[in-house]
């Protein structure tokens, strides 16, 4: 049931349209409607996310998170038919949640390393039912050395975690032998993409496409960054815990 006392979020079917060539179905409506509900009410006790404003979270939380598996407006060629993917350091769930259900077929992880923002997402979960969606506990340089998460995912999920290079590391280790890394940015240079190209050499990666687009409410200026993993990212990456931060590649 929506809460009467709660914003309602724009419905924005034209938007979704122009944008994405896609839009929700009245089903998908109300569960992003009950996700806006929650996190609102998460975030007196957990500090998750400044944007609360109905047309805010729509456009940062929602459009933003859904636009990184658009590029060109195909909406989602990135993705196979009942694929995986996953949310490295998914905070309050963007944007796997958003993901998860605009495509109820493909299989999404949620990673992060915090208790709290795990506990606070499983009642998500349960709360709208959606069963393609599994949660992780742990931080990206351990998850990405273990055997049943190596390799394992069609497309790995990153925003607003850290430089690309420390992206990179974290997000191709978890995905196969040609899968995608998906890094989603605000402003970008090209001093980056050099930075960034060599760090995905050493992983196995490399650029496929960098996309700079802007939303379409306050035509901010945003790039998704698409990594393709070409071969297998060699056994020393990711390295031990805090490296990759205060060491990039």
């Amino acid at each position: 049931m929506t809460n009467l006392t709660s914003p309602l979020l724009p419905e924005m079917a034209e938007i979704w349209q122009q944008t994405l060539n896609w839009q929700p179905t009245a089903l998908q409506r109300s569960q992003f409607q009950q996700l806006y509900e929650l996190v609102l009410e998460g975030n007196r006790q957990l500090n998750l996310t400044r944007i609360t404003e109905p047309q805010e979270f729509w456009e940062k939380h929602l459009w933003d998170s859904l636009r990184g598996i658009a590029p060109q407006r195909q909406f989602i060629p990135v993705l196979p038919e009942g694929g995986s993917v996953i949310d490295i350091g998914t905070g309050a769930g963007f944007p796997g949640i958003p993901i998860a259900i605009a495509f109820p077929n493909c299989k999404v992880t949620l990673l992060d390393s915090t208790r709290k923002k795990i506990t606070f997402i499983e009642t998500i979960l349960t709360t709208l039912a959606l069963t393609n969606i599994k949660t992780l506990i742990g931080r990206a340089e351990e998850i990405g050395q273990q055997s049943q998460h190596r390799k394992t995912y069609d497309i790995a999920l990153i925003r607003a975690v850290g430089t690309p290079s420390v992206c990179a590391e974290y997000a191709l280790p978890l995905v196969k032998q040609g899968g995608l890394a998906v890094i989603y940015r605000g402003n970008w240079t090209e001093d980056e993409t050099t930075a960034l190209q060599n760090a995905a050499n050493q992983l196995g990666g490399v650029i496929e496409s960098i996309e700079q687009f802007t939303t379409p409410l306050t035509n901010s200026i945003r790039h998704c960054l698409y990594l393709r993993k070409v071969v297998n990212t060699p056994v020393q990456f990711p390295r031990a815990i805090g490296i990759p931060t205060q060491n990039p590649l």
